[in-house]
Parts: C-alpha cells; sequence; structure tokens
C-alpha cells in the first residue's frame, strides 16, 4: 500500500525553498555534505514534527505540532533535513542539519511502504528519551497537523533509538506507550540515613 504524506503548509515549503536558495544559508548550515553537494537539492517528504510532552499510563496525554521536516535529496538520496516551525508572524525556516535520523527516516519510509494497511507519515518525538519515531496514523485523510496517537497507530523507533527499544521495529502505540511510561516514571526516592 502507498504511504501517504500529508501536504505541507505552502509557505513553510516556500521558506526551505528561499533558504536553500540562499548561498548565506547554505553556507552557514552545520551540514557539511549540503554545503558540498553537486547539482540541484529538492526538498521532498514533507512531516509535520509532533513533539510528545506528557505520557500517562492511560496513553499519550499531550501531543502538540512543533514543525514540519523536509529531507533534501540529491540525486537518489537524502543528503539533509531541513526544519521549520510556526512563529507569530507565520511558517518560518528552522535549521538544515545532518545525522543518523536521515537515514533512519529514509529507511522507516521505506519499510512503512511495505505495509499491507495505509497509513500517513508523520513524525513523533519525545524529548524526554532523546528519542524519535516514525508515527504510522492509521486514518489517511486526517490533518497531519492535528490529533493524537491512537492505540492502533504504529510507532517504529528512529536508529539511534533509547536502549532497550529496537530501532526500526513497528510498535503499536497501545504497546509502546506503557514501556516508555515506565521509563519516564522517576524512581523511588532513597531515604536519609538516620
Amino acid at each position: 500500500m502507498p504511504l501517504h504524506v500529508p501536504p505541507a503548509p505552502a509557505p513553510a515549503l516556500r521558506t526551505v525553498l528561499t533558504a536553500l536558495g540562499s548561498p548565506t544559508a547554505v553556507r552557514e548550515a552545520r551540514t557539511p555534505s549540503l554545503r558540498t553537494v553537486q547539482g540541484p537539492v529538492t526538498p521532498e517528504v514533507p512531516l509535520p514534527v509532533h513533539i510528545l510532552d506528557r505520557i500517562t499510563p492511560a496513553g499519550a496525554s499531550a501531543t502538540r505540532l512543533a514543525g514540519w521536516r523536509f529531507l533534501i535529496r540529491s540525486g537518489d538520496r537524502a543528503v539533509a533535513a531541513a526544519d521549520t516551525m510556526l512563529t507569530p508572524d507565520g511558517w518560518a525556516f528552522s535549521r538544515f542539519f545532518e545525522g543518523p535520523y536521515i537515514t533512519a527516516t529514509e529507511r522507516a519510509l521505506r519499510q512503512a511502504e511495505t505495509m499491507q494497511q495505509p497509513y500517513q507519515a508523520r513524525l513523533l518525538s519525545v524529548p524526554e528519551l532523546y528519542m524519535l519515531t516514525l508515527w504510522l496514523h492509521g486514518d489517511c485523510t486526517a490533518d497531519g497537523a492535528t490529533g493524537q496517537p491512537a492505540a492502533t497507530d504504529l510507532l517504529v523507533p528512529l536508529a539511534p533509538a533509547p536502549p532497550g527499544i529496537a530501532a526500526h521495529r513497528p510498535h503499536r502505540v497501545a504497546e509502546l506507550l506503557p514501556v516508555l511510561t515506565h521509563r519516564l516514571t522517576p524512581g523511588p526516592l532513597l531515604s536519609s540515613p538516620a
């Protein structure tokens, strides 16, 4: 089944295109591969980035849209990514970057393309665990900028994943969130010696 990628807001895409066309923005980017790439580069695969602020035993209790991420492609591979964020004045370019999450995102997207059920692709970040997942939302017609993870949605942790959580293994939200809840729950405080 094809993987559905929600359309990014046009102003967010424009800010990335403007940054890619700016020699200053590209030169100052901390992405060696973007600075040295030969030939044209294009922003592709816009993914809404949601932040999971709190996890309770009942599930995700607070998610919010943080921005849109575009994979920057040169030829047949992604060489970097560009993030945008919503400001009081509208969508703004945030940064270019590269690193292991670029390759991991591409791998997870290819993996999702082979699944039998159609999904809408999103990213879900769990800052407290330094964890990023590909969020495969079951409602392909939903607004990619809104919503909570449904119990039947899939989360695919991207490499590098936190210790004890397998990267690139799809988990149902209902199965993974309890594991994350235990990871985020502070342990009992040691009592002071008498």
